[in-house]
């Protein structure tokens, strides 16, 4: 069963929190403006975490819930006014959990690789569906004209336009998602999927039937893809075809392994560190003409972290604050 992580860790985490709080405070709009992708998808990634760490199905398909609900958005806003919050939200993460219903109710008869396999041609029919047709743009895409706001009885409490609105939105439904993933984790339905994921034939043997559990746990973590995707396409008020794309599967899978599988607090570490690192690498005043070979830098990060780091980042905070908690438990 999950754990909650030590004080330690705890402490690290909240840190993390505060420090993202105060950049809307301290940073110019850049920053606010990377800072959001970051919490966006390390929501996108925890999402994904669910999956891989959690229920054991290894999904390479999985933008395809967060480019849906950016595109439900833009279809059901409104090209002369801001759609309301409170209608637009639902809506998006309706479509997101319908659509993962059905797709689910198929590709989690399957296991293993060839899971990965229904799950990448699932993404890539959809990414099609949008590339090859008039909806929404087509490969050109589609801007969303007036980002939503919350209204109720004609006073806006809420509105996207606002990028440090939009931030702080972002930032609280981070840890909402982490919370309420731990809070649905620690429950008996978490410990039947974690159960799953360890000897499935033996949870099936119990009597519980998996197939039920798997595609429950598959609904539910698309559908905080789903919430992902929809403040996505409120950063920038565009959506593309590329927002369901192999690609943005790829990045969420490398966040995921960056941070550390089945810890959930991972998914915000591997985000922070891959757009973070990106950031620096793409820039020319910091790393000089390697700059015009960003991707190559990347890469060695990434297979830095995955050849040399136990379980990611996460594992080198948790192994750390171990080490401090022994040390101090140990008499002199």
């Amino acid at each position: 069963m999950i754990t909650l992580p030590g004080r330690g860790v705890m402490l690290a985490l909240v840190a993390m929190v505060i420090a993202l709080a105060l950049v809307p405070v301290l940073g110019e709009t850049y920053a606010i403006k990377v800072a959001t992708r970051m919490i966006v998808f390390a929501i996108f990634a925890m999402s994904l975490d669910l999956l891989i760490g959690y229920t054991g199905l290894v999904s390479f398909g999985h933008a395809a819930f967060f480019g849906l609900a950016a595109y439900a958005l833009q279809l059901f806003a409104p090209e002369s006014e801001a759609a309301n919050l409170l209608l637009a939200l639902p809506v998006s993460l309706g479509v997101t959990a319908l659509a993962a219903l059905v797709i689910g109710a198929l590709v989690v008869r399957t296991s293993g690789i060839y899971f990965i396999m229904v799950t990448l041609a699932f993404a890539q029919m959809l990414f099609f569906l949008f590339h090859d047709s008039p909806i929404a743009g087509g490969s050109d895409g589609a801007y969303i004209w007036f980002k939503p706001a919350m209204t109720i009885g004609g006073v806006t409490i809420l509105d996207f336009d606002s990028r440090e609105t939009l931030y702080y939105f972002a930032l609280g439904a981070l840890v909402a998602c982490y919370a309420g993933l731990v809070v649905v984790l620690r429950s008996p339905f978490g410990e039947v999927i974690q159960g799953i994921k360890v000897n499935e034939h033996r949870m099936r043997a119990l009597g519980y039937d998996t197939y039920r559990f798997k595609l429950a746990s598959f609904v539910l973590s698309a559908t905080i893809a789903g919430l992902a995707g929809f403040l996505f396409a409120c950063i920038d008020g565009f959506v593309a075809p590329q927002l369901l794309g192999w690609r943005e599967s790829g990045i969420g899978l490398v966040m995921v392994i960056l941070g550390g599988i089945g810890t959930l607090f991972g998914a915000l570490i591997g985000a922070v560190a891959l757009i973070g690192v990106e950031e620096i690498v793409r820039d020319r005043a910091i790393v000089g003409i390697l700059a015009e070979h960003w991707q190559i830098l990347m890469g060695a990060f990434v297979i830095g972290v995955v050849l040399l780091l136990k379980n990611g980042l996460a594992g080198v905070l948790l192994t750390t604050a171990s080490g401090v908690r022994k040390s101090r438990s140990t008499p002199a």
